[in-house]
């Protein structure tokens, strides 16, 4: 990206954007044979892409100007475009107007894209952002962790049990700092621990955890040549740093993701649900959106989220299988609020434990119980209530004798 060209205003954008597309429409209709020139010029010039050339930005113009955007999958697109041709002739032309005749023709088997509030939108940019932050630091984390056994095990010992985090917790990147080799971890002393204890934000159980921590470190170990330990060391140091930004970013857009998420009318809802902190709740409003028409029912959700599942069924072949094609993101939020309602909700965990006596194993027992949650959002959304547990889950009917 050329960052010396000047960002341009959005509204010479959104004009940029009218434009263009009146000449594909007008190309479709009047020439279907001629090459799209501009558009390629359009999505190359640097100052264009300096303003976040997109999908976002398209369809965000395109909703602007009141008009209706439909999504429409690539494999969805070539099955309409063999009903034109079996030669697997392919042009930008032809394929400009086989979209027109998809919406044409079957307008009414795919639906528009939803409408979302700008706040919900914001939720999105940062909910999304957040969850690849953490995916990061769990990458930078896992590279740190390989390093480290390479020639220094005993830095992953005092840490290896430990929840919220591992390696990126505060602690354990203060004591990493300050033991890069196993010489120097062998020559730390109490002062130089509780020091580094107390920069990563301590404040109790010192002498318990020093301790420990001195006996691993001035334990025996298999120990790498010390020039190799040094440089070893040195590209160990490089990994912490990242590893830091890394947790400094996720926390950051954590902060940013919670503060927009308080201010959405739906919040009170989605945090109303057992299991859904105020992370998770801004994941799934971020993938659902606010748009109350874009679902038309709870099993449209559902789907959606992978959380029911697919049947094939062809003559005598009849299989109901586990959906992949889902919101990947949405099916991964859900497997945390699914699992953290077991905890929060002796209802949830009750239904969870039925579920894996009927035969489910864990995964999809716990598929069950998102999928159940998901109708009750489903139906709290539309009609403005909270979750009820006493409503959400009845107890099961008595057998008759």
């Amino acid at each position: 990206m050329n960052t010396s060209e000047p960002l341009l205003g959005s509204l010479r954008a959104r004009q940029r954007v009218l434009e263009i597309q009146t000449k594909l429409h007008r190309w479709a209709n009047d020439d279907p044979h001629r090459r799209f020139d501009d558009l390629f010029n359009l999505v190359t010039d640097p100052s264009f892409l300096l303003m976040a050339w997109e999908r976002v930005v398209l369809v965000a113009c395109l909703h602007a100007t009141g008009r209706s955007v439909y999504a429409i999958n690539p494999l969805a697109a070539a099955r309409y475009r063999e009903r034109h041709t079996v030669s697997r002739r392919k042009s930008d032309a032809g394929d400009a107007i086989v979209l027109a005749n998809i919406l044409r023709t079957d307008a009414h088997a795919h639906r528009p894209m939803p409408t979302n509030t700008a706040l919900a939108q914001a939720i999105a940019v940062l909910a999304r952002a957040q969850q690849d932050a953490v995916w990061n630091r769990q990458q930078v984390a896992n590279r740190l962790r390989s390093h480290l056994r390479e020639y220094h095990p005993a830095a992953l010992l005092p840490f290896q049990h430990q929840a919220n985090g591992g390696l990126a917790r505060a602690d354990a990147r203060a004591i990493l700092a300050a033991a890069p080799t196993p010489s120097h971890a062998a020559k730390l002393t109490r002062s130089q621990l509780r020091a580094a204890l107390k920069r990563s934000g301590r404040t109790r159980d010192f002498d318990t955890v020093i301790d420990r921590i001195q006996a691993m470190f001035r334990a025996d170990y298999l120990r790498q040549c010390p020039q190799v330990e040094a440089a070893m060391g040195h590209q160990m140091l490089a990994l912490s740093r990242q590893l830091d930004a890394a947790c400094a970013a996720a926390d950051d857009l954590a902060a940013a993701t919670i503060a927009q998420v308080d201010k959405h009318p739906d919040a009170r809802i989605l945090l109303s649900f057992p299991g859904l902190g105020p992370l998770t709740a801004a994941r799934v409003l971020a993938e659902i959106g606010d748009d109350r028409t874009r679902f038309t029912d709870a099993r449209a959700l559902k789907a959606y989220a992978g959380a029911s599942p697919v049947t094939r069924a062809s003559g005598k072949s009849h299989v109901v299988a586990h959906r992949h094609i889902k919101n990947q993101r949405l099916a991964h939020a859900g497997f945390l609020w699914a699992l953290s309602s077991l905890r929060a909700s002796s209802a949830a965990n009750a239904h969870y434990r039925r579920r894996r006596d009927h035969g489910d194993g864990h995964a999809q027992a716990q598929r069950h119980l998102f999928n159940k949650f998901l109708g009750q959002l489903h139906h709290c959304l539309h009609t403005n209530q909270l979750y009820n547990e006493a409503h959400a889950f009845r107890p099961p009917l008595a057998v008759a004798a």
